[in-house]
């Protein structure tokens, strides 16, 4: 069997993001955790960008991680044609292609197959499931994303998704074979999120941390939370941003807008929080809820499968409707509720440590490599 040490990961970021997007958004730590972790185990790494020039900056911030971007500012289609010769050592030795999300996997599915290497079709999240939310089962454009998404998945060695839900997709929409698919949760850093005795935390304030777009449903929070003796602070930005502050100002909701930011500041803001909160309408597998949890913070979320298969109800968190009497029902039961604050809390750390540390989750990923190396 081929040593890992010897194997090559390269891995295709989401089409049209960059690592300075991961850096504007807050995101490049958590992103890069798993590989920083990964690197030790393995004999290279390489991210393939579409970024430019600028995604070399921060090689001193990736050791051991070769950067592949679009230095010369080429156009989209001139850059992919350019991918073979730039990955041209990949064809010695072992080497695995992946994806880190459905759009932009077509171009390490035909790498992959041009060098006669293995590729896994990584899914953090369904595209077509955001996309039938937006626009309905029958739109032309969530059934071609369903073709796109059947099509990458069945031709892959190994598909990685991030929750239950979406394995039972891939294997009854999709047709899938079962023994391909391996469900790999989104991770979190345990040690960074996580519980602070140090912080006081505010016995009136909800958080709210992601994007502000209609899929989050905040507004129906706003509506929920309309009369009560509680401070929501949001954490993000988006599209509906000016929408929200007149609506709080509007119904008399005490709000507090941070905008986004940097990961490492996370932490403090859940852990001067009473709870965390998340009504969305759609989700894949919300990265910010894991880290709520792993601060221990008692977490109420829609009932929608993509948060109902992190949060128990009444176990690790509250399960509550769309609607905003639902939410409101459960903000209130659980601020009435000091000893269900605790409770909760405490199996949402547990289970933050069961489930999500970064340690569990490099071992899985090491274990898909491992089968596929078999395989060669």
């Amino acid at each position: 069997m081929i040593d890992l040490r010897q194997l090559h990961l390269v891995l295709f970021f989401t089409e049209g993001v960059s690592l300075v997007t991961w850096e504007r958004g807050g995101l490049f730590n958590r992103e890069v955790a798993l590989y920083q972790a990964l690197r030790p185990h393995l004999g290279k790494i390489t991210f393939v960008t579409y970024g430019d020039g600028r995604d070399l900056e921060f090689s001193s911030r990736l050791e051991g991680i070769r950067i592949v971007c679009n230095r010369w500012g080429l156009g989209r289609q001139w850059y992919r044609r350019t991918l073979p010769l730039s990955l041209r050592s990949c064809r010695q030795g072992p080497a695995i292609f992946k994806s880190n999300q459905i759009r932009g996997g077509e171009i390490p599915l035909y790498l992959a197959r041009r060098f006669g290497k293995p590729f896994i079709a990584r899914c953090g999240y369904l595209v077509s499931d955001s996309i039938q939310w937006r626009e309905g089962e029958q739109a032309p454009a969530t059934q071609k994303a369903m073709a796109d998404e059947k099509r990458l998945f069945n031709h892959a060695h190994r598909c990685v998704v991030t929750a239950p839900h979406m394995k039972a997709v891939l294997e009854n929409n999709y047709s899938v074979q079962g023994e391909k698919i391996r469900v790999i949760p989104n991770y979190v850093d345990t040690t960074l999120f996580a519980p602070d005795p140090a912080r006081q935390r505010n016995q009136r304030r909800l958080i709210f941390i992601g994007r502000l777009e209609q899929a989050k449903n905040i507004f129906s929070l706003v509506d929920a939370l309309q009369g009560l003796n509680v401070e929501l602070w949001i954490v993000g930005d988006g599209a509906e941003r000016q929408a929200l502050e007149t609506a709080t100002r509007d119904q008399g909701v005490q709000t507090r807008f941070f905008g986004i930011r940097p990961h490492h500041e996370l932490p403090r803001l859940l852990n001067e929080a009473t709870a965390y909160v998340l009504p969305s309408f759609w989700e894949g597998h919300p990265k910010t809820l894991l880290e709520a949890l792993s601060c221990g913070l008692p977490c109420i979320g829609s009932d929608i499968p993509s948060i109902r298969g992190v949060i128990r109800h009444r176990d690790n968190g509250l399960l509550c409707g769309l609607d905003p009497p639902s939410i409101r029902q459960a903000i209130i039961e659980l601020f009435q509720q000091p000893s269900l604050q605790e409770q909760l809390g405490r199996s949402a750390r547990a289970y933050a440590l069961q489930h999500l540390s970064l340690d569990r989750i490099v071992e899985s990923e090491l274990d898909v490599y491992r089968e596929l190396l078999q395989q060669l």
